[in-house]
């Protein structure tokens, strides 16, 4: 018979409670588990669809952390291998020799020296000679024991230069005619030439023993003991110290002035470093130029450290790091490092290539090494500027080109974290843009900041021999003598010399044997 789609009104099921076809299970019971099952169901699919997402979200950042990893593995690998370099350099994987050919790619490495041409270092031949030896002819050859060994009428001569070691002083008895000086009411003399009044200890000893210092970079114990060694001249340690303050006094004037004297320079460097003053963490700062050089111990890193070494208007060439506190100098013109920036970009694209292949970003590679090539094309560029194989206006048409290179190879963002950073440091013309190519345009600028960090090279040593200053008076010690000393060096006088004269001349006389012009 036919069924009903739909039961009739006020119809009520007999199997209702006890249904033989669900074996006897009530119908009603039925429906309610299968409603309750229903809920259930839905739930699970809920709760599977927040599982898939979460999984989802976990996978992601499981492949951000993998991402992560390779990028600091990849780091700590760059960083040692930057740190302990192999004797054979090795070329990252998957990037070719672009310097070597086919044919001599399995070519050995270069043999270290000289290139080929380089002059070679003969030692100048002495001026004089104290001492004639006579030498008898051997009667056994050296080489080969032959007792049979011809006689022969030619002479040769074996010059050796050698000093004399004489452990002994030069006392000086000063015998001074004394006035009677009515104002005072005591009796007074006059200095003689070469004499420190009221100093049992001469103007060249300590001359000696500051040059010792900080020319060679002695301790003040390993002064007293050469002195005591070499020369019978016995004093103490802190005498040596005494020294220092005395010549600090007296070259304080010699010190400001040159400080004037790099504000007023047409192109001068700067940079900065670490220092430590009583255990505290100080900052030697330096400025300078072929002429002069400056060196100033502060406690700040600050904007107003830059300004107290360069002052607050510079009207010359400024060459700097990135570091924002010399954006306070107000150079007339400035010029990045390039030198920096080439290193940055090899580090960056260094650190790519030891990440897996599929972290890798070829667009990042790309920009680190057109980055690279063009600012080493630059410095090439400059490095003829000064041997004079290139004129400044031709060099002046070239900046327009090296722009192009640098907004094309910067056209696009990149999806590398230290790639993109750089990117941006060189587009921002606070910091890098307007800076680049300021030395192909500016006589005596060079491209990199080398001059700076090759001076500071000196401080940098002393402070891992003397681990730092003890005071503020040590501090500026180290400021003003290394400065007189390096300015010295660079107008071609002797340090020794100069500072036997600042200790026993005017301030007038000492400037003019510091400065070959003292205006």
């Amino acid at each position: 018979m036919g069924r009903y789609r739909q039961a009739p009104d006020n119809f009520e099921c007999p199997y209702r409670n006890c249904c033989p076809h669900m074996d006897g299970v009530s119908a009603q019971w039925a429906l309610t588990v299968f409603h309750e099952a229903d809920i259930d169901r839905n739930e699970h699919w809920q709760i599977r669809g927040m599982m898939a997402t979460e999984i989802d979200a976990l996978h992601a950042r499981v492949a951000q952390l993998e991402e992560k990893n390779a990028l600091l593995e990849a780091k700590n690998k760059a960083l040692h291998q930057r740190q302990f370099k192999s004797g054979k350099a090795r070329r990252p994987a998957g990037r070719p020799d672009r310097s070597a050919s086919k044919s001599d790619t399995d070519a050995s490495p270069k043999k270290r020296g000289p290139p080929m041409g380089h002059p070679p270092w003969t030692r100048r031949r002495p001026d004089h000679v104290d001492k004639v030896t006579t030498v008898d002819a051997p009667e056994i050859c050296p080489h080969c024991g032959c007792e049979h060994l011809g006689p022969s009428d030619e002479i040769k001569d074996h010059l050796q230069e050698d000093i004399v070691l004489q452990p002994k002083t030069f006392v000086t008895n000063f015998k001074h005619q004394q006035a009677y000086c009515p104002r005072c009411d005591r009796l007074v003399v006059q200095p003689a030439e070469g004499e420190l009044p009221n100093c049992n200890i001469g103007p060249t000893t300590k001359a000696a023993a500051i040059f010792l210092r900080y020319g060679m970079r002695l301790s003040y114990r390993k002064v007293r003991e050469l002195f005591d060694v070499f020369f019978g001249m016995p004093f103490v340690h802190a005498s040596a110290m005494n020294f220092d303050r005395a010549a600090t006094k007296k070259g304080a004037p010699l010190y400001e002035d040159l400080k004037e004297k790099l504000r007023a320079s047409a192109v001068a460097y700067a940079d900065e470093t670490h220092w430590r003053q009583d255990g505290r963490n100080m900052y030697v700062w330096y400025g300078g130029n072929d002429n002069l050089g400056v060196f100033h111990i502060d406690p700040s890193r600050s904007s107003a450290a830059a300004v107290e070494l360069l002052g607050d208007a510079f009207g010359g060439a400024l060459t700097t790091d990135g570091y924002a506190a010399y954006n306070a100098v107000n150079a007339e013109k400035r010029q990045a490092c390039l030198a920096h920036l080439i290193r940055k970009a090899e580090e960056i694209e260094k650190e790519i290539m030891l990440l897996p292949v599929k972290h890798q970003d070829p667009r990042a590679i790309r920009f680190c090494r057109s980055i690279a090539g063009a600012f080493a094309k630059a410095c090439e560029m400059g490095r003829k500027l000064d041997s004079g194989a290139l004129s400044y206006k031709t060099a002046a048409l070239l900046v327009r080109r090296f722009y192009s290179l640098v907004d094309i190879a910067c056209s696009l963002p990149l999806a590398h974290g230290a790639a993109e950073s750089l990117r941006l440091r060189i587009l921002d013309p606070k910091r890098e843009y307007d800076r680049l190519f300021t030395f192909l345009t500016t006589p005596g600028l060079a491209a990199t900041n080398n001059h700076a960090e090759q001076a500071l090279r000196s401080p940098v040593i002393f402070r891992k021999i003397c681990f730092g200053t003890r005071s503020a008076e040590g501090s500026r010690s180290h400021s003003v003598l290394p400065s007189l000393l390096l300015t010295a060096q660079r107008q071609d006088h002797h340090p020794l010399e100069f500072f036997r004269t600042l200790l026993t001349a005017d301030t007038a006389t000492a400037q003019a044997a510091l400065f070959n012009d003292s205006s």
